[in-house]
């Protein structure tokens, strides 16, 4: 038994159909990206401007660089977060890609800067692994297809 959908049934062209049982993740997974990309847009204005604020010195950290670096990596790797989260919002179906990426490299960014703010650390890994789940995440196979 097939279950394929038929173009009239999958809508214009959406590369996720409003009625799709997954349509939920993606909405979900793009607000997260662009609160991760704030987020980290955040931490990255703190690295630059007030140094102190984090619990160890540059070179407590899991990654020797200093806080300037730091950054500056959170501010680039959040700006294109949130770009990402507003393609996913807008269809674009690369931008499922690219947010498993982003998500991935936003998880390995925190993990070196866990000494220095170990519980804002954890729960943005966490939300890049709920990012990654929430794109990957399909009803099967034949779900794929649509998109």
């Amino acid at each position: 038994m097939s279950t394929r959908v038929s173009a009239d049934e999958q809508g214009s062209g959406d590369a996720v159909p409003a009625g799709s049982g997954w349509y939920g993740w993606v909405v979900f997974a793009a607000t997260m990206l662009i609160l991760l990309g704030i987020f980290h847009g955040i931490a990255g204005l703190v690295a630059l401007f007030d140094q102190d604020y984090f619990l160890v010195t540059e070179s407590g950290l899991v990654v020797s660089a200093d806080y300037t670096a730091w950054g500056w990596i959170h501010l680039l790797v959040g700006g294109l977060l949130a770009l990402t989260g507003a393609a996913l919002f807008n269809g674009a179906t690369w931008a499922r890609v690219v947010a498993v990426i982003l998500a991935a490299l936003s998880a390995l960014t925190n993990i070196g800067f866990l000494a220095a703010y170990p519980v804002w650390s954890l729960i943005m890994i966490t939300v890049d692994i709920l990012v990654i789940y929430a794109v990957t995440v399909h009803g099967g196979r034949d779900t794929m297809e649509r998109f």
